[in-house]
């Protein structure tokens, strides 16, 4: 996999932010060396978040964001800086662009008191140092960064800077099981291939852990649902784990002898993306459903969805042959996600693969801020299959919990 298909969910997000007419555009534009967004001298210029996925040195592969001005005006106006408040929580780096000439206002020290609430990483563009006389505004000095979008002066800096600020390492794991297995284990992956599956590709988990496994030196075997007892049984097949979609948790894990450990892309990927605890302890909320309560089922990609869809469909059908009774399911997808979550009973998410991990605590921490149980697909199926305890047995920090 190059750069250029790094997916954004493993890019580190950089958010450009500030006042209308600031230059955020064209601050842009120059760092990126590339025409992304409109500038006009009009006010307001940028409507609607602008993201571009790209390689930017010395920092790799990045999502460029740019947003629409913090002090927005009109009824629409709202909408945009609600727009751009919703942005901070997948903001990995933040950078407040602001026309140097000026005092900081009112719209951007509130943004910066957001940003160290939220504890994002962020950096004062101070714009238009062509044109600017005396000191930039006053903050820590080393944050603030003289620049010019039209002459290029501090270009570098301010990418040295953001480049610096990225380098803490995202809440999870850097690894997605490699780190608990040893080079040379089989592991058996099962991939399902129904008419939810997407044609001539895998989804972004199966990608992911197939490279993490290679890159740590394992042995995989990609199968079926329906060729993995057959596999089981050739000679000299002997698994340090298996691996499944969670849509076929309940047929592969009678077929794999108990002695060999199994679990579920979906699993892992909640630990790679830091909430396996927290989804684990949400699963538990699921046998304290009461008739009528409301579940949420949000995913974070918005695939087409098909007759086998496993979210509107399998996940719904399950949930309500474990209780035995009707509850009222709703479903979110891509970056809608509530706000207001008291009006729920219970969060069961996808693992996350298209979200980055900042934007995955930012719903996990929402949940909780709400009293709101948060698990999710996997982890939900396993434990409505009778398998949760089994399914996290072999990782670390986990083998001694009970169901």
């Amino acid at each position: 996999m190059g750069l250029n298909d790094t997916p954004s969910s493993e890019r580190m997000h950089i958010g450009f932010f500030g006042l209308r007419n600031a230059g955020k555009s064209s601050l842009v534009n120059a760092v990126t060396g590339q025409d992304l967004a409109v500038v006009s001298e009009v006010r307001g210029t940028t409507t609607d978040p602008v993201y571009k996925s790209m390689e930017l040195l010395p920092m790799g592969p990045v999502v460029i964001i740019d947003t629409p001005g913090i002090d927005d005006q009109g009824t629409l106006g709202e909408m945009r800086v609600r727009k751009t408040h919703e942005i901070l929580n997948r903001t990995d780096v933040a950078v407040l662009v602001t026309d140097g000439r000026n005092p900081l206002a009112e719209p951007e020290k509130e943004l910066l008191a957001i940003f160290k609430e939220k504890e994002i990483p962020y950096i004062i563009a101070s714009n238009k140092a062509d044109l600017m006389v005396g000191e930039a505004p006053a903050d820590a000095s080393d944050r603030i960064v003289k620049v010019s979008a039209l002459t290029g002066q501090g270009l570098h800096t301010l990418k040295e800077k953001i480049a610096h600020l990225g380098r803490p390492e995202e809440t999870g794991n850097k690894c997605i099981a490699s780190d608990f297995l040893n080079p040379l284990d089989l592991v058996v992956l099962v991939i399902p291939i129904d008419s939810s599956a997407p044609k001539g590709r895998l989804i972004l988990p199966q990608q992911q852990v197939i490279r993490d496994l290679l890159e740590g030196g394992m042995v995989t075997i990609c199968v079926r649902e329906t060729e993995l007892a057959g596999t089981l049984k050739k000679p000299g097949i002997k698994p340090a784990l298996v691996i499944t979609d969670s849509q076929a948790f309940k047929v592969v894990s009678e077929i794999v002898p108990e002695e060999i450990p199994l679990t579920s892309f979906s699993i892992l990927m909640a630990r790679y993306k830091g909430f396996l605890e927290a989804a684990v302890q949400g699963a538990s909320a699921i046998d304290n459903l009461k008739p009528g309560d409301r579940v949420l089922i949000s995913e974070g990609c918005t695939h087409h969805r098909q007759c086998e869809d496993i979210g509107t469909v399998k996940l719904p059908k399950l949930l309500r042959k474990h209780l035995g009774f009707e509850v009222n399911i709703e479903t979110s997808s891509g970056r809608s996600f509530p706000e207001d979550l008291t009006t729920y009973n219970l969060v069961i998410h996808c693992g996350g693969c298209m979200l980055n991990g900042r934007e995955m605590q930012h719903r996990m921490e929402a949940a909780k801020e709400q009293g709101i149980p948060f698990t999710n697909y996997g982890i939900s199926i396993a434990h409505m299959r009778g398998i949760l305890k089994r399914s996290i047995a072999m990782l670390p920090g986990f083998g001694d919990r009970e169901e």
